[in-house]
């Protein structure tokens, strides 16, 4: 087994990553800066962000070390079914593209909590404004900057907190450029991404074939579907020890519907790369980015698999351990730290590249909804532009220094990294997805009915994770509803996600009807139904990606 630590092609390689992605950065703001840069440009970079760059930053910021490690980690241990959670998504874009984002760049809405303000009232908008940035610094940003510097630390050597302040330089001399700066480097971060990303998953299916006496990549793939049938399979009956994570029938009907439109329709994270743009070249980038996702589980799911195989088969048994036991989010550095010098540095880059868009995304974010939604409306009012854009400049280091200081106390959970984030963002989404998507589509929908679903609806979340320890659930197992977990049943999140979100919708609507008895006059966003027309180019390309969707979903079923 090789050490840990790059070679020096490897550093070669990687600095050459790190060069091109600050020079072309400096490019780009040089060239797209205006005289005096607005608000809206600087967080939106209105009008300057092609179809390509929209598609590439989306991606950019969505991949990042809970996929890389997390979600690998996850295929070591459950197989090909966690890419539900990558092709879902490629599905869910399309439905946001054609719903979604007209409503969005019809009513120009900049922030989710000024759609909240505009559609419900200020104090919904506020609540959700310090919510968001509470889960965005505290939870997100910490995730990615602490998986990051792990996976980085683990693969290049260096000490942990050394490479949480890097990775968090970097990102923030991105970030200060604006949304402009961020669009046009992620298309190289995606690059580099995609190209390491794809380096590992050939050595790793080189690795099966030749520890089998075989060779090649197409021989690897067949050997790991005889080898480990098991992980070929995207639908989990109720007897897998997983499915309490993707419980069978659920990924395709139920919670992990929510977990996908919420996260890709209702997060500014997501969506802020798409609302400076017009509609044609925002659809544009959103079916792009579908397009990449259908590509993601070959680059963060078979690695997995691959190491679940080769480590049944006694390779990676002292590497795999952490603490005495299995731990399968080391399945990806693992591979990594087996790839020739010069790949090992590409595969470095990439990772790196991953996390420090999503770090420079996230960031931006949290400065966009500060900026815009607090500073402005509450501290103060009258801020000039230039004032606005500083402001911005300056939270943006400030979310970056308390990630970096709330980070060293984050835990690993047993779940794994990826599982893990899933699992807890769905105590809120349920709530945020039902207020935002009857705010959409039923104009009587109420501001005290939405405050009930994000209340509401993370109190029921609550409760539905404790109510197995204190009742006997045992009767719910005979309808697929609960699965016996560690001695007790337990509800699938995914399908608590499912329940929560129908008692969120069916709360709101008693309470948008009792107050609209009562001469509650609630507010509608402009909608017209021309708007939801597509074109040919944009109808053609979806309907490829259903159709590969159903192809993929019938060949693993």
């Amino acid at each position: 087994m090789k050490n840990n630590l790059l070679d020096t092609k490897d550093y070669i390689v990687f600095a050459v990553y790190f060069v091109i992605v600050a020079a072309y950065g400096l490019y780009i703001y040089n060239k797209k800066k205006s005289a005096s840069t607005g608000s809206k440009d600087y967080f939106l970079a209105e009008g300057s962000l092609t179809w390509w760059a929209i598609g590439a930053s989306l991606i950019a910021s969505n991949i990042s070390a809970e996929q890389f490690i997390g979600m690998s980690g996850s295929g070591f241990k459950m197989g090909l079914a966690i890419a539900t959670y990558e092709w879902m998504a490629a599905l869910t874009l399309v439905i946001v593209a054609v719903f979604f984002i007209p409503v969005y760049l019809k009513n120009k809405i900049a922030t989710m909590p000024q759609f909240l303000h505009q559609r419900y009232n200020g104090t919904v908008a506020m609540i959700m404004a310090v919510f968001w940035l509470l889960l965005y610094v505290v939870v997100n940003l910490t995730s990615i900057l602490y998986l990051g510097a792990l996976a980085v630390s683990s693969i290049s050597g260096f000490d942990l907190t050394f490479c949480m302040y890097a990775i968090a330089a970097f990102a923030i001399v991105i970030t200060l450029g604006g949304m402009k700066v961020i669009g046009y480097t992620d298309v190289i971060q995606v690059f580099f991404l995609i190209l390491g990303g794809l380096a590992t998953t050939y050595l790793a299916l080189n690795l099966v074939s030749t520890h089998y006496g075989t060779s090649g990549i197409f021989e690897g793939y067949s050997l790991m579907t005889s080898k480990a049938s098991e992980h070929f399979h995207m639908i989990l009956k109720p007897d897998n020890e997983n499915y309490i994570d993707l419980p069978g029938l659920s990924v395709l009907v139920g919670g992990m519907w929510i977990v996908n439109l919420n996260y890709w329709g209702c997060n500014q994270y997501i969506t802020q790369r798409a609302l400076g743009a017009d509609l044609k070249t925002a659809r544009g980038g959103i079916l792009f980015a579908a397009f990449l996702k259908l590509l993601m589980p070959i680059i963060v799911v078979l690695p997995g698999i691959a190491a679940y195989v080769l480590y049944k088969d006694g390779a990676f048994q002292s590497e795999m351990l952490q603490d005495g036991s299995v731990n399968p989010d080391r399945a990806y550095p693992v591979l990594l730290n087996l790839l020739p010098a010069g790949l090992k540095g590409l595969s470095f880059a990439a990772l790196t590249a991953a996390v420090v868009a999503s770090l420079a995304g996230k960031a931006n974010s949290i400065a966009t909804i500060f900026t815009l939604d607090i500073y402005k409306k509450v501290l103060k009012t009258d801020a000039s532009e230039k004032n606005l854009v500083f402001t911005g400049k300056i939270a943006v280091v400030v979310a970056m220094v308390l990630g970096v200081v709330i980070a060293p106390h984050l835990g690993i959970d047993k779940k794994g990294g990826f599982q893990y984030i899933q699992e807890y963002t769905g105590f809120v989404s349920p709530g945020i997805f039902a207020m935002f998507i009857l705010g959409f589509f039923w104009k009587r929908a109420t501001s005290n009915a939405a405050l009930f679903a994000t209340i509401g609806g993370f109190g029921l979340s609550l409760l539905l994770k404790v109510l197995p320890t204190w009742t006997d659930l045992s009767w719910l197992s005979g309808v697929g509803f609960s699965v016996k977990n560690a001695g007790i049943y337990e509800i699938p999140f995914l399908d608590r996600m499912g329940i929560v979100f129908v008692f969120c919708i069916i709360g709101m609507v008693i309470i948008s009807l009792f107050e609209n008895k009562n001469g509650v006059n609630p507010k509608g966003l402009e909608i017209d139904s021309k708007m939801f027309k597509t074109t040919t180019g944009f109808a053609v390309g979806s309907l490829i990606i259903i159709g590969l969707l159903v192809a993929l979903y019938s060949i693993y079923w």
